[in-house]
């Protein structure tokens, strides 16, 4: 291999590592959580977000955030174009976190818009005695 080829090759790999560590900081600036008390502002102020719980249909049926829409975490992919094209901010949330940091990645690297993470998920909503929805 010439030298020259090395040294495109080492500017190649440069370009790459500081394309993701541009993309990580975008992402880190971003804010991905959105408490409840933000949320009922948001309502209050007219803006009803789009809620897309991620766990289960059976966790769904048994109870959820008033409005939310039921998408478990494996099928998100087949949503994408239909949450691409939400107005709405769009908040995610499962159980207890796992699956929706999971989901909120996965929004995000697909290129869905405004997407954020429900603090404290379902067990927060519930434990805060907010309306549930069966």
């Amino acid at each position: 291999m010439s030298q020259s080829t090395r040294l495109r090759l080492r500017l190649v790999c440069l370009a790459a590592i500081a394309g993701l560590a541009l993309t990580a900081q975008v992402r880190a600036s971003e804010p991905s959580d959105i408490s409840q008390s933000e949320v009922l502002a948001l309502q209050k102020a007219g803006t009803t977000p789009r809620f897309v719980d991620v766990r289960t249909p059976e966790e769904f049926a048994a109870g959820h955030v008033p409005g939310a829409v039921n998408i478990p975490r494996d099928q998100l992919p087949q949503h994408f174009s239909e949450l691409k094209a939400s107005s709405e901010p769009i908040v995610v949330y499962c159980e207890r976190g796992p699956r929706a940091q999971a989901a909120l990645a996965t929004l995000q690297d697909a290129g869905v818009g405004k997407v954020q993470h429900l603090s404290g998920d379902m067990a927060g909503w519930r434990a805060a005695g907010l309306p549930i929805e069966k």
